[in-house]
Parts: structure tokens; C-alpha cells; sequence
């Protein structure tokens, strides 16, 4: 009995596999192709996430898809409205018809000689593992681990009286309204969920081994709400989301290139927000340079508003030990509270936790380089979306899929069954896959595909420049390797519409 066969199979139904969906549908549409979703529902990251004023760390006219406007008022966006967005998305493009949720890819086999993937997938509805094949895959998967986030092993949690929570596992019940809150982290998590749960506890305290940078922007853009009022949205947002992609460009080599101008331009800014006399030398000045890890976005200044009016509170620290009522931190400091929440970062996985073979031989992920940030050497037919760490994640995934359209239809044109990258430059160097100073990169970068010293096995984090290589670049570049000129692939049973 032949397998159910699409000629593309994306994994992953969040905002990277959608937009999938819809630019294969758009720019490839006489593709079959198929949706794996091993969650229930759309949405990834952003059903997944439900901590309390869950939102976006970058502004959603370059966090939304270039072929659909953002039209809401706020840039900086609370989840429920971006979840909405995608879902929206894909009910209209009709992607939603094409998603079979509760499948776990787990494995996925190349064959040379029949020149498709044979796809593995655990059904977590029925406990059964079924079995496509595709012609091509597409990993739109992400690079986090959903089933568990980061929490260093804390000494003496067994005693403490009150509830521990990792933001990843939020769940309905938890209750803080009147209680004393500590929230350990200081990254875009944890100044998310300060300033939200300082609204009903009787205190929050930011408890950080160190500083981040913290940078205060307008929940709303002024130059947007211009714009909006007096363009139609087709011409107003791409010239909003060039006007926002140029100004992170700006912030991020401003740091690259002038590191104590922008620690400057930072301090100015929380000087401004904070009470006269507030110890920001101790609290908001990191030991790194800006953009060696990401910024944090903190939408109106909320969370300065909530530790100027006394609500929350900021320690920098470390801690000893839990203890029943709190923690006892190395200064020998006492932290009272009813609920610690664990903003201490994520696990990263790569591919989703799937293992790859081609023609029989495991792939070991961490002995392939990337090309283009988006395929493997020595893996063909397979592309995967990762966004920028500098910018919009979706930036780059929207690039992605014009990308892999363009290339599965020069595919077509020539008769080729097979594509895939090969390094055969000896002078191409490995670097890490995330250059990245971040505790949740550091601790997985092991893991995960290497990049090289240049084109076109360099990652660039550059929007423009990928915009000349991906969308206007040339598909035969001598790194990429084609065959099966003029061979079809055997007759399969196409997947039902």
C-alpha cells in the first residue's frame, strides 16, 4: 500500500508554518502540500505562551507577515491579539483546512532513489505513530522546547510554603491578587510579567543576578497612526515596516560600532523614567554591550512606572537558598513571598527534537553547516525557518518561504528532483549557528547546525542584505547541487484536498 504523498509537508502550524502555507499557496499553487501540528491547535509560541501580559518583544509591523497589515492600533501587542492574527491568517487563506494537529514528528527519512522524505509522526489523540512522504519539507517548527522551559536547580525549594511557577506552564489557577510576588530573571519575560502582576499583588520584586538592557518604546506609533489615517494600509505599512526595520538596523550597529553611545543613550533613557537618586548603577547596568544579548521592549515604560510608584521593586542578587517563606539571597538578604515565578529562560531544540537520515545514515545536526540560515549541507530537499536575533523573527521566515518558493519552482522548470547544499570550499570556517551571548543559546549552541565564515554559509543578521540574496540572488550559486534532471518521481497516491 503506497504512503499518502504531498509534494511539501510543513511542520509546524505557528507564525512561521502559516506564513508558510500561505506564500506555498500564493507563489507555488499547483503544490500539494500538508500542515503537522503536534500541539492541538494554531499558534504556537503564542497559544503556548500564557503568563500574565504575554505580548510581543518586537513591533508587529515587522513581527506581522509582509503580505497581511497590521492594522491594530498598539505595535507592541499583548498575545491574545497576535494569536488572534495568525489564526485570522490562516482561516482566511484557507491554511486551516490543510493542518492535522496532534502529530509529533519524530523522524524523517530521505531516499535518493526515490527522492522523498518518508515522515514519521507521533499522533498524541490516538497514541499511534503514522507514516507520510513528501518531496520536499519544510521545518517551520522554531527553535524552542515546548514541553519544558529552563529552571536552575534552586537549593531548598522543597520547603517553601508557597507556589513555584515557570512562566512556560502558566496555568488558570494561579492566584497573586493581594500577595507578595518574586519574580527571578530580568530578561524580556520577566519585565513583561512585572509590571502585569503588579497590578493586583501586593508587591512584586525583580530578583536578578544581573542587569539587562531595558528600552522603553510607544505602545502605539506615532508615525504609524499618521500614516494609517491618511494612506490606504496596502501603502502605509510597508513603508512603517522599512521605517522600523531601518531603526533596529540603526540601534544594532550603533552598538556593534559605538557600544558606549548606546549604553549612554540607554541610561538616558531609564534616568529619565526612574525616581531622582534611583541606584541604576547597581540595577540597570549590564556588564555586556547592548546586543551582545537581545534588548528588552517594555511598552510606555510600564514596568519604570510600577517600581516609581512603589509597586514593584528591583534586587540584584543571588540566591542561597529557598526557605518556607521566601528566599535567603548570598548577601544575606530575605525575600518574603506567596508565589516565585521563574523567568529563567527557555530550552532551545532544534528541528523540534526530529532526527533526520539520509539514504540510511543518521544526521548529526551539530556536523552540518548551514546554508542561507535556512537549509543543511548534505540534506536534501529540506529548508527550515529561524528568525533574526537582531530584528522580527518573521523578517526573516517571510524571506524564508519566497525563498524556498523560488527554488521548488526552478526545481520544476528544469526537471530536478533533488536539491541540497554541499560546502566544498576548504577556506569556509565554522562559527556558532546563534552568535549570541544569551544563557538559553549558550547552553543548547552545541546542538545545533554550525555556520560558516561567508556567503553563502554565513547567517546574516541583515534584512536588507537577505533581501538581495534570497528574494534577487541566483538559485544556482555552485554551493547548491541539482540532480535528477528529467526523471519524475514514481506515481503515489496524492494526498486528498
Amino acid at each position: 500500500m503506497s504512503l499518502e504523498h504531498v509534494d511539501v509537508l510543513i511542520v509546524g502550524a505557528g507564525l512561521s508554518g502559516i506564513g508558510a502555507g500561505c506564500h506555498l499557496q500564493a507563489d507555488c499553487p499547483g503544490k500539494t502540500y500538508a500542515v503537522l501540528e503536534a500541539r492541538d491547535c494554531i499558534g504556537g509560541t503564542w497559544d503556548l505562551f500564557r503568563y500574565p501580559g504575554v505580548r510581543s518583544d518586537s513591533d508587529m509591523y515587522t513581527l506581522g507577515y509582509s503580505f497581511r497589515p497590521w492594522t491594530q492600533a498598539r505595535s507592541i501587542a499583548d498575545g491574545s491579539s497576535i494569536l488572534n492574527y495568525v489564526r485570522q491568517t490562516a482561516a482566511d487563506h484557507g491554511v486551516d483546512g490543510k493542518i492535522r494537529f496532534n502529530h509529533r514528528v519524530v523522524r524523517a527519512e530521505w531516499s535518493t532513489a526515490d527522492a522523498r522524505w518518508t515522515v514519521d509522526a507521533f499522533r498524541a489523540d490516538t497514541q499511534e505513530t503514522v507514516r507520510l512522504s513528501c518531496s520536499f519539507l519544510f521545518m517551520c517548527s522554531g527553535y524552542y522546547r515546548y514541553d519544558e522551559g529552563y529552571t536552575p536547580d534552586f537549593q531548598g525549594t522543597e520547603r517553601f510554603v508557597g507556589r513555584i511557577v515557570h512562566p512556560q506552564h502558566w496555568s488558570e489557577d494561579i492566584d497573586y491578587a493581594g500577595k507578595r510576588v518574586v519574580v527571578i530573571g530580568s530578561g524580556a519575560t520577566a519585565v513583561t510579567l512585572v509590571p502585569s502582576m503588579a497590578r493586583s499583588a501586593a508587591h512584586v520584586t525583580m530578583l536578578q543576578r544581573s542587569p539587562s538592557y531595558i528600552v522603553s518604546l510607544p505602545a502605539e506609533d506615532p508615525i504609524a497612526g499618521m500614516l494609517r489615517r491618511f494612506l490606504p494600509a496596502k501603502v502605509s505599512y510597508p513603508i512603517i515596516r522599512w521605517k522600523n526595520v531601518l531603526l533596529t538596523m540603526l540601534s544594532f550597529q550603533l552598538s556593534r560600532h559605538r557600544p558606549r553611545m548606546m549604553k549612554a543613550l540607554v541610561r538616558r533613557g531609564i534616568e529619565r523614567q526612574l525616581p531622582a537618586g534611583y541606584d541604576i548603577d547597581t540595577h540597570f547596568n549590564p556588564s555586556y554591550d547592548p546586543w551582545d544579548q537581545r534588548l528588552c521592549l517594555v511598552p510606555n515604560g510600564d514596568l519604570f512606572d510600577v517600581i516609581g510608584d512603589g509597586r514593584a521593586s528591583v534586587v540584584t542578587d543571588h540566591i542561597d537558598t529557598f526557605t518556607e517563606k521566601g528566599l535567603r539571597l548570598v548577601s544575606g538578604a530575605e525575600l518574603e513571598a506567596d508565589v516565585v515565578v521563574t523567568a529563567t529562560g527557555l530550552n532551545l531544540l532544534a528541528l523540534g527534537g526530529m532526527q533526520i537520515a539520509v539514504d540510511g545514515r543518521d544526521i548529526a545536526l551539530s556536523e552540518t553547516m548551514s546554508y542561507k540560515g535556512m537549509m543543511l549541507s548534505g540534506v536534501p530537499n529540506m529548508a527550515f525557518a529561524v528568525g533574526y536575533t537582531n530584528a522580527s523573527w518573521t523578517l526573516k521566515c517571510d524571506l524564508t518561504c519566497e525563498y524556498v518558493c523560488r527554488l521548488l519552482n526552478r526545481m520544476d522548470e528544469h526537471g530536478y528532483r533533488q536539491c541540497m547544499p554541499q560546502n566544498r570550499d576548504p577556506a569556509v570556517l565554522e562559527r556558532p549557528f546563534i552568535d549570541f551571548s544569551s544563557g538559553y543559546v549558550l547552553r543548547s549552541i552545541d546542538q545545533f547546525p554550525k555556520q560558516g565564515s561567508k556567503a553563502p554559509w554565513r547567517l546574516h543578521q541583515n534584512y536588507p542584505l537577505d533581501i538581495l540574496n534570497l528574494r534577487f540572488g541566483s538559485i544556482e550559486d555552485g554551493a547548491m547541487e541539482f540532480s535528477g534532471a528529467g526523471s519524475p518521481v514514481d506515481a503515489v497516491e496524492p494526498v486528498a484536498a
